[in-house]
């Protein structure tokens, strides 16, 4: 037993030193040959179309203070003596002044309304009315004359009279603003003038004030909505207004790097076309829907885009829900996609919950297109789990799959994933136990062999959220408020370099004016 002991004891230091030399240093299986790839087209530039939608709340307060600035407060004019035969030198004066104005909505019609005060002032000299009465006065005239005067006609010869008669009325404007293919705001102004009943009585003759003052007050009243009228039809306003937010739209926006590594791209906005919905007046607001269509995608560098301003303005039915639609495809490398790739699955050993006789790791990952299909070629070790001596093997796998995009999660999976042929004989390098752990290997790669795109659509989502926060803002009487809510990876496409990543960002746009100047 002496003798038999130490020669056991050498054995077993020679055979375990032997193994651990083996499996240091047995070479591993030379790199297997990747499956060939079928051919793809490469992918098409493209742009997508992006729609922003904003009502236009123009406050009623604001647009009375605009009236109000331009509406005269005071009127005055004369009237040519009607009463020639009985008085001389006489002077027919009117005075009005109005109250402040008054806006309201109503049945799509903003309607301006102010009270009038106002005095007729007569002076005159009364004329030889006996003597004009005796040259002939007749009809109408003369009859009253005779009628009031009698026999005492001439001792009022040469007397002065100075009479005021007060008079109170409304002024009501109403207004059904339209906009215009050629960016121009057409007011459809009509106004009237109504007076109460007032009476003045000249030498026993009464005057009805109303008559003798309201053709003045229309003729006054027609100017200033002629005048008003071709001023708004021609002011440029609501044009430079869009000129300049169509020049700010028009340009590239960085977005931010989602993954450490990854290169800088570009959104490029391009607006193409602008269309607007007419009016509406509600109790507080006028309210003016505006639109635009842009072209938008995803550029490596900088772009400086042309976007020549309509020249025409698309009249389309109203819609008041302001929205936020944009669209952008993301082009991304596969060898960035691969660094998404490698971060589920490096380092990973399945079956996770060792279940199985044989563990395999995952030590690289990389993708490849091909046809309809992605091939994700993998460096594994596998290793059986009841092996006393820890031994191990290294080989290339090559596993095919359709990609899908889940939009619930974020993420592209891959369906129908089948190992290649010549994955087979890297199995049998690995082992039979190795060989019957291929289904549950494939089971779960189907699981958690995914892309998580989710950086993706949180970095794109702050990045077109700080591009439209770009337009928010207030100046000059005019406050912006826009802000994308959501942002969420609709699609993907592919062809043998790249990987592109349809994007939809939602949104919300109110822009609210508060002040106008005409």
């Amino acid at each position: 037993m002496r003798k038999i002991v130490p020669i056991m004891l050498l054995l077993a230091v020679f055979f375990f030193g032997a193994l651990f030399l083996m499996n240091s240093l047995w070479p591993t299986p030379a790199p297997g040959r990747r499956p060939a790839l079928a051919a793809i087209p490469p992918l098409e530039p493209v742009t997508r179309s992006s729609v922003i939608v904003a009502p236009v709340w123009v406050a009623q307060s604001a647009i009375r203070d605009a009236l109000e600035a331009q509406a005269p407060r005071n009127l005055s004019g004369k009237k040519d003596n009607p009463f020639q035969q009985l008085l001389s030198n006489a002077d027919f004066g009117w005075t009005v002044t109005r109250s402040p104005l008054s806006v309201t909505g109503r049945s799509d019609a903003l309607m301006v309304s102010t009270v009038l005060n106002g005095t007729l002032h007569v002076t005159g000299e009364i004329g030889n009315i006996a003597g004009n009465i005796a040259g002939g006065l007749t009809g109408a005239l003369g009859d009253l004359v005779n009628q009031k005067f009698g026999q005492n006609l001439q001792r009022l010869t040469g007397k002065t009279i100075d009479q005021r008669a007060d008079f109170r009325g409304n002024v009501t404007v109403s207004a059904r603003p339209a906009v215009t293919p050629d960016w121009r705001i057409e007011p459809n102004l009509t106004g009237q003038v109504s007076l109460a009943d007032a009476s003045l009585s000249v030498v026993g003759v009464p005057i009805n004030v109303g008559n003798e003052v309201k053709p003045f007050l229309d003729r006054a009243l027609n100017e200033q909505l002629t005048a008003l009228q071709a001023r708004l039809r021609s002011d440029p306003i609501f044009e430079q207004t869009a000129r300049r937010e169509w020049d700010k739209m028009c340009r590239s926006i960085p977005l931010r790097v989602a993954v450490a590594g990854l290169p800088t791209l570009w959104l490029e906005l391009r607006p193409t076309h602008a269309f607007a919905a007419q009016p509406h007046v509600d109790p507080s607001a006028v309210i003016l829907t505006i639109g635009v269509q842009a072209e938008t995608r995803i550029a490596a560098a900088e772009t400086r885009p042309s976007c020549p301003f309509p020249a025409q303005l698309e009249i389309v039915p109203r819609n008041e829900q302001g929205r936020v639609s944009i669209t952008l495809p993301i082009d991304v490398p596969f060898t960035d996609i691969d660094k998404l790739l490698q971060a589920q699955l490096v380092g990973k050993t399945y079956p996770e919950d060792a279940s199985g006789p044989v563990e395999v790791t995952v030590r690289h990952a990389s993708l490849a297109a091909s046809g309809d299909r992605l091939l994700i070629s993998m460096r594994v070790k596998a290793r059986e789990r009841k092996s006393w001596f820890n031994l191990g093997a290294e080989a290339d796998i090559y596993v095919w799959g359709r990609p899908v995009l889940d939009r619930d999660q974020q993420l592209i999976r891959f369906t129908d994933i089948e190992l290649d042929v010549q994955s087979e004989a890297a199995f049998g390098l690995l082992g039979a136990a190795a060989q019957a752990a291929r289904p549950q290997l494939r089971d779960a790669l189907a699981e958690r062999a995914v892309i998580d795109l989710k950086p993706f659509a949180a970095e794109a989502k702050k990045d077109v959220a700080a591009a439209v926060a770009d337009f928010a803002g207030q100046s000059s009487g005019v406050r912006i408020d826009a802000a994308v809510n959501d942002l969420r990876l609709v699609g993907i496409a592919f062809d043998a370099a790249t990987l592109r990543v349809i994007a939809e960002a939602a949104g919300a746009v109110k822009v609210a004016v508060s002040s106008i100047t005409f």
